[in-house]
């Protein structure tokens, strides 16, 4: 495939390159081929360049680039973007990974982490304080990226998610405008970035509220598939403080020491404890689990809190072949659980997983009108998402997902997750943002009217 590299402007090319203190990676150079690579190795694009962008000088010269030569911009964080958001065909990728630099405010109780901080970075970094903040259940996820979706973690039913928690950013609109938001002060951006994604301009830094946390009970318990024990973490949930934080699970038995050789891909569900409530009230919650069904593997403990975040890495690595599709729902329905349990039994990998976030608690205190993500009437976000170990058994298992995602929707909310959608879920965008979705666009053009930042689940200007 060629780029348009040859087609670039070169004085524009070389005053960018005079701009920037980062570095320019182009077609040809020796670190092209790593410097284009994203997560989801589904997307094998070539970008006509890419910026490795160090400050927001970097970022204010690459978008004004972008803007003036007409090109595609794919905006990059932790590169997890599953529909392939952060690269491109013959357009410029800026590349925020070098930016990762975290500031905690101990005493204020705050913490700011610049775009291209992973979930890694900021529970590090917090962490040393006793403090935490929701963030992604992969450590490797990008701040930027699951932030300004809405942000589901552990921590959600105690805290609210990610953009919950967002008190400032600073951003850089299409026009190259250094912005700095918060509910006061460019008050109609702040908004839109918090579950409007990445629609309005880069985020260079974000700057959150935290809560005391520091070592939780945490860890997976595995059950046979069953949907009476799906049941009873319905009621776990309904009846538990919002000090418990636990994902539901779907799929094959993974490989793990304490899961017994026999179970290892057969069909489970499963539960991922994150309590942060009092020590002494560990063993009810463990009798809590033990009592959803028969146990077949556990191995659940006291840990930092970081550790929960980082259980799925060595399951689902960079490099490997993704295909989602995401709902919503109020409640676990009979109706959904029976699709859980008749599509789960078929689950294509064990680096595929279906995966039931609870979303009710502090998430449900915030109106739906309040930030740009609008579902605060739902209790349960979930994740399909077939993982595979080549690109041609990940195009033959989408047919998988699309028939468990269709019977799932008479259970569902109209829209779902917009970090769960994929590609080819541009025409739900509308519904995942519902009556946000006029007050989004009017937003959108008024910061891009041009739509520069267009690589996203799109609200047209």
């Amino acid at each position: 495939m060629t780029t348009h590299t040859s087609a670039l402007d070169v004085q524009l090319l070389e005053r960018l390159r005079g701009a920037v203190h980062g570095d320019i990676v182009e077609p040809g150079d020796p670190g092209y081929d790593d410097a284009r690579k994203v997560y989801n190795a589904m997307h094998d694009k070539r970008p006509a360049i890419i910026v490795r962008a160090v400050d927001a000088g970097d970022v204010i010269a690459t978008v004004d680039f972008a803007r003036e030569q007409r090109l595609p911009l794919a905006v990059r964080g932790g590169s997890h973007s599953v529909p392939g958001y952060g690269t491109c065909d013959d357009g410029v990728v800026l590349d925020l990974g070098r930016m990762r630099g975290t500031r905690v405010d101990a005493e204020a109780r705050t913490a700011r982490a610049e775009g291209g901080c992973t979930w890694a970075d900021v529970n590090h970094a917090t962490h040393a304080f006793g403090l935490a903040t929701t963030g992604g259940i992969v450590s490797t996820t990008g701040v930027g990226g699951l932030t300004t979706g809405g942000g589901m973690g552990y921590l959600a039913r105690r805290c609210g998610l990610a953009c919950d928690n967002l008190i400032s950013v600073d951003v850089i609109t299409a026009d190259g405008s250094f912005l700095t938001c918060t509910e006061e002060h460019n008050a109609d951006l702040m908004w839109a970035v918090r579950g409007g994604g990445g629609n309005f301009g880069v985020v260079t830094s974000f700057a959150y509220r935290l809560h005391p946390v520091a070592d939780i009970l945490g860890g997976p318990t595995f059950y046979p598939l069953d949907g009476d024990v799906i049941r009873r973490y319905r009621e776990l949930i309904a009846d538990s403080d919002e000090e418990l934080g636990a994902l539901l699970v779907v799929g094959l038995g993974p490989p793990l020491p304490f899961l017994p050789e026999r179970w290892h891909g057969r069909p489970l569900c499963g539960v991922i404890t994150c309590w942060t409530g009092p020590e002494d009230q560990d063993d009810q919650v463990r009798a809590r689990l033990a009592g959803l069904g028969p146990v077949v593997g556990q191995h659940v403990g006291r840990m930092p809190y970081p550790v929960i975040n980082t259980l799925f890495d060595e399951l689902v690595p960079a490099g490997l072949f993704h295909y989602w599709k995401g709902t919503f729902s109020r409640g676990l329905p009979d109706g959904a659980i029976d699709a859980y349990v008749e599509h789960g039994a078929t689950t294509p990998s064990i680096q595929s997983a279906t995966v039931v976030f609870p979303i009710d608690g502090a998430c449900h205190r915030i109106g739906p009108e309040e930030t740009a993500f609008s579902y605060r009437d739902v209790d349960f976000s979930t994740a399909l998402s077939p993982t595979l170990t080549t690109r041609e058994d990940c195009e033959v298992q989408k047919d998988w997902v699309r028939g468990f995602f269709t019977a799932l929707q008479p259970y569902s909310a109209e829209g779902g997750y917009v970090n769960f959608m994929d590609h080819d879920d541009q025409d739900r965008v509308r519904t995942n943002y519902r009556q946000n979705y006029d007050r989004l666009t009017a937003i959108k053009r008024r910061y891009d009217p041009g739509n520069l930042f267009r690589l996203n689940h799109n609200i047209a200007p």
